[in-house]
């Protein structure tokens, strides 16, 4: 009898165990740290910054090198684990992971050729579009994880996480100069400011929409989806209080690397863990653990910003040297040390979707 009752109270339990792993991408702990955990850490550092008196000026260096180069250029190059360190899946499509990079670099000489605003507005609208798609693809791998696949859910959920991205990035635009920009001053183009108040209700619209149908799913049905509510509440919160609230370069950055950069390299550190017993030698040593594979990430930031400073911008000689004078090479080199980040943005559209990739899984 106490055999009996064991075994059903352990029955019970890893059913208990697997109904709530299922409402997560990867596991409660891993994904209230991704997502919940990033953006307290981005509006603590707004307090702090408020506190410190710093929130008006731009990002001082003790904030740029864990948030920027160790966050956001560091997650860039960890697509390198998902495609190019893993020798299977390069060989799977090679003609797609070698035409990138080459095409990029080509159509990157052939904008900067008309001049650097030129080239940088148009990474930093694609930038943009790529930042607005992680947070929708974030949304559609927790309805995927539930089963969720009623349209009308569907649209409810897209109107609300685009608005939530949208609206921020609209007021932005009617609102030049702004004393922050994407890459470089002057980066966006403005819009009528009549723009922003039309899209206003809509948005406020979409995030009520939003918040009715979870109390009503949960309420009626019983039903939650604590990981997509988190990320289109924290997306809103965070995209809303760094462009719209604050005009601020201090601001835009601690909500908008943190919420972008710590989640990609949580969910590619996860399935690199995942393939690593069946990756190459140098795959499974370089994925053996979060501190390796963050060094790897970090050594790869370093060595990318050290070129962007020392031939480029010359902002941090105490950092990174003193500067090259390179500036009859920067028709060539501009376009080189943004490839990483280009890539980072074209591939992105294509090594996570589903139907795509048949091997890609997170369990």
């Amino acid at each position: 009898m106490n055999a009996e009752l064991s075994t059903s109270l352990q029955s019970a339990t890893s059913a208990t165990d697997a109904k709530t792993t299922r409402l997560w991408l990867f596991s409660p702990r891993v994904d209230l740290f991704a997502f919940l955990g990033s953006a307290t850490v981005s509006l603590l550092a707004l307090w702090i910054g408020a506190r410190l008196g710093v929130l008006n000026d731009d990002s001082p260096d003790w904030i740029w090198i864990p948030f920027v180069l160790l966050i956001d250029v560091a997650h860039v190059y960890a697509t390198a684990f998902r495609v190019y360190f893993d020798t299977d899946e390069l060989k799977r499509r090679p003609l797609l992971y070698c035409s990138v990079p080459i095409a990029g670099y080509a159509i990157g000489v052939a904008l900067y050729s008309e001049g650097g605003l030129f080239f940088w507005r148009a990474l930093a609208y694609l930038a943009v579009f790529h930042f607005v798609r992680q947070q929708y693809g974030w949304v559609a791998l927790y309805r995927v994880r539930l089963n969720e696949r009623d349209v009308w859910g569907k649209l409810i959920d897209s109107f609300a996480i685009y608005s939530a991205t949208i609206y921020p990035l609209v007021y932005w635009h009617a609102h030049l100069p702004r004393r922050f920009w994407w890459f470089l001053k002057d980066d966006f183009s403005s819009v009528p400011i009549a723009f922003a108040r039309v899209l206003w209700p809509v948005y406020i619209s979409a995030l009520l929409l939003y918040a009715a149908r979870s109390l009503y799913r949960l309420i009626v049905h019983a039903k939650v989806n604590p990981g997509k509510d988190i990320v289109v509440t924290t997306t809103a919160l965070c995209w809303y209080a760094g462009i719209v609230a604050f005009n601020s370069d201090y601001a835009f950055t601690v909500t908008n690397v943190v919420i972008h950069g710590v989640p990609y390299l949580v969910l590619v550190y996860w399935y690199a863990s995942l393939r690593r017993a069946s990756a190459v030698r140098s795959y499974r040593i370089l994925a053996r653990g979060p501190i390796l594979f963050l060094l790897t990430l970090w050594l790869m930031a370093y060595v990318e910003e050290m070129f962007w400073d020392r031939g480029v911008w010359h902002d941090r000689s105490w950092l990174f040297g003193s500067a090259w004078n390179l500036e009859s090479l920067k028709i060539w080199l501009v376009p080189l040390l943004a490839l990483p980040q280009l890539t980072h943005y074209m591939l992105d559209g294509f090594i996570w979707r589903r139907k795509n990739n048949p091997n890609f899984t997170l369990v």
